[in-house]
């Protein structure tokens, strides 16, 4: 990790790929587009090293019956629990219909859940079983009737038993083999085993990234996002064993991910790094997080904490903690931002595992225009409108006026009908 200077930080924001890279995921989802199954098949050979037969890539009743038995009880009670926790809060910020009369005019919004959704899940080294609860959850309590979820496997053709574990938790039976932005295309576009979904989410690699960006329109999606970033605003006060224990929790996500620590105090910052230096040596994927803390890691020591929060919306990061005397006094400042935890006892692991809001968050400053993925993300609204003939003949003049002036004789007269 190293200290910087504000100007030398990059605050370009977005997310970009590299044009092969463009190129070769162009290439798989028009394969996917045509080919279907076959090409999908191709790809979990290329990509995941695994030999499936069509039939085997939807993941069957006698597999999730073994990975249940392969699942100790105590995991389940705490899936289970963590499912009531995400539940709750999803509940609380759904959209209701609203219909409100305007003198004779009756005007709203109705809401309807989405119909199919694909989700998919990343694979890699570790199961991300808490990426199931926090995007399936959310779907599930909108009241999206089919919700399919599509993860890689590994090279003998099994998904991870805890994987469908959280699956069978979250309700879902419609598990697919499949990776990578094969698996984006076969939502968007649908093959003879994978049906085609209304909206894909979750988190994945630049190529599922990727993916997910070049279909948008043919089906929705929920952001396009990098990788993951945390930013800690730090005075004085703050513990830098907390501090580095907090940076070094994201840099073990991937090398790729960032941190930043915006401090007002420079002996803060160096005890830090101290500190990240004895806690990395602790650390099983040691090699991924010091890669990620070396390279991707940030130390900005600034004058103030109102400069701190101005530097926080620039950067527009996924995770903002606030380890400071009196954090609630700075959140207010906070414009842009994936989620806020507030104090020395909120460590942003209580985001990823239990607390209830999904992990599913803008990053790369897209937070300045996205927000987390919630149950709002899984509705859609439908205007409503109701006149009576006193509302119309009030408004006809208008109709007459607009219509003339655009030269659109028929919407005139479709209004002008009523009246004769």
């Amino acid at each position: 990790m190293k200290i910087v200077k504000r100007n030398e930080l990059d605050l370009s924001g977005g997310t970009s790929f590299p044009r092969e890279v463009e190129q070769r995921v162009s290439e798989i989802l028009q394969a996917v587009q045509i080919r279907g199954d076959e090409a999908l098949l191709e790809f979990e050979r290329q990509f995941d090293h695994v030999d499936l037969a069509a039939s085997g890539l939807r993941v069957s009743t006698q597999e999730f019956s073994q990975a249940k038995r392969k699942v100790p009880t105590s995991f389940k009670k705490v899936l289970a629990w963590v499912a009531r926790n995400i539940q709750r809060y999803q509940k609380d910020l759904l959209f209701k219909d609203r219909v409100k009369a305007y003198g004779r005019v009756r005007l709203g919004s109705l809401v309807r859940p989405l119909n199919r959704v694909g989700v998919y899940i990343p694979g890699g080294t570790a199961p991300l079983v808490s990426t199931v609860m926090m995007t399936v959850i959310p779907a599930q309590v909108a009241g999206v009737k089919e919700i399919f979820v599509a993860t890689p496997p590994n090279r003998y053709g099994e998904i991870h038993p805890y994987i469908l574990a959280a699956c069978q938790q979250a309700g879902v039976k419609n598990v697919f083999k499949v990776g990578g932005a094969q698996a984006v295309g076969a939502f968007a576009f649908g093959t003879k085993t994978i049906p085609k979904v209304d909206k894909i989410v979750g988190p994945g690699n630049i190529y599922v990234a990727s993916a997910k960006r070049q279909v948008y329109g043919f089906v929705g999606i929920d952001m396009v996002a990098g990788p993951s970033e945390v930013l800690v605003i730090a005075d004085d006060s703050a513990n830098p064993k907390y501090v580095a224990a907090d940076l070094l929790a994201q840099a073990e996500h991937d090398v790729m991910a960032r941190t930043f620590l915006v401090t007002t105090s420079k002996t803060l910052a160096e005890k830090v790094l101290k500190e990240i230096e004895i806690q990395l040596a602790n650390l099983s994927r040691f090699e991924i997080a010091r890669q990620s803390i070396q390279e991707r890691g940030f130390i900005i020591i600034v004058k103030n904490l109102e400069e701190a929060v101005s530097l926080t919306n620039e950067i527009a990061p996924e995770h903002v903690e606030i380890l400071c005397r009196k954090p609630k006094n700075i959140v207010s400042g906070i414009q842009s931002a994936g989620a806020i935890f507030v104090g020395e006892s909120t460590p942003e692991p209580v985001g990823d595992y239990v607390a209830g809001p999904s992990h599913v968050l803008p990053t790369g400053g897209t937070a300045k225009f996205f927000s987390p993925l919630s149950s709002r993300d899984f509705l859609k609204s439908i205007s409503y409108l109701e006149y009576n003939r006193k509302s119309l003949a009030s408004d006809l003049k208008a109709i007459q006026v607009l219509a003339n002036a655009e030269g659109l004789d028929a919407h005139r007269k479709s209004a002008e009908a009523r009246f004769k």
